[in-house]
């Protein structure tokens, strides 16, 4: 019997891979009248944002893949949330292009405020469709209560996490990215490793 929100994850899907794809746009061919190989080093921050955010939008798939594993059900509220998700994803080639431009010259700050908060907001959304999937009643019968509970674990430290990072662009704004850059690790891993590698570092 197909999934109650087999549409969903369908439709969600086609907004992942288009949003993944545009990002590669942001990355221009230098006209032929220039140095090649001064102008291809010349456009690193490009490569650098177009890296970060590929990395981002794919684990935000992966993620996305894993709470529909355990929602089986839908109801208007839930479609209205994953929307909302699904116009951050939409917005990540946006705020790759500002970085991307200004990384190297322009405003830097304002420009990593603005990627690093849009990640933040993503997160929250994030936390909002999976607490209301799971205190909704719309996860399967199946469903584990304590993989969904060590989904919420992880899914927790996100919005505090981007905090961090754009705390971080007063500080250092590379050291910020590459923070943003570990966090896209973070959520790439498996709740329960996470949950695991902490409590051997607490014990």
């Amino acid at each position: 019997m197909e999934k109650e929100t087999a549409r969903i994850e369908a439709f969600s899907d086609g907004v992942f891979a288009i949003a993944i794809t545009l990002l590669i746009l942001e990355i221009k061919v230098p006209p032929a009248t220039v140095d090649l190989g001064s102008q291809l080093l010349r456009q690193w921050p490009s490569y650098v944002a177009f890296v970060i955010s590929f990395a981002f939008i794919g684990i935000m798939w992966i993620n996305h893949h894993r709470l529909f594993t355990h929602i089986h059900r839908s109801n208007t509220v839930l479609l209205i949330l994953n929307l909302l998700l699904l116009l951050g994803v939409c917005w990540v080639p946006y705020p790759t292009a500002v970085l991307a431009q200004h990384l190297s010259a322009g405003d830097q700050k304002i420009a990593a405020l603005l990627y690093h908060g849009s990640y933040f907001v993503i997160a929250i959304f994030f936390n909002v469709l999976w607490q209301y999937a799971t205190h909704a009643g719309l996860l399967g019968h199946n469903a584990n209560a304590a993989a969904a509970a060590k989904i919420s674990r992880q899914y927790a430290f996100g919005p505090s996490l981007y905090l961090i990072c754009i705390g971080l662009v007063w500080v250092n704004i590379p050291v910020s990215l590459l923070v943003n850059f570990a966090l896209a690790i973070f959520f790439a891993l498996p709740a329960e490793y996470v949950i695991k590698k902490e409590r051997d570092f607490i014990g």
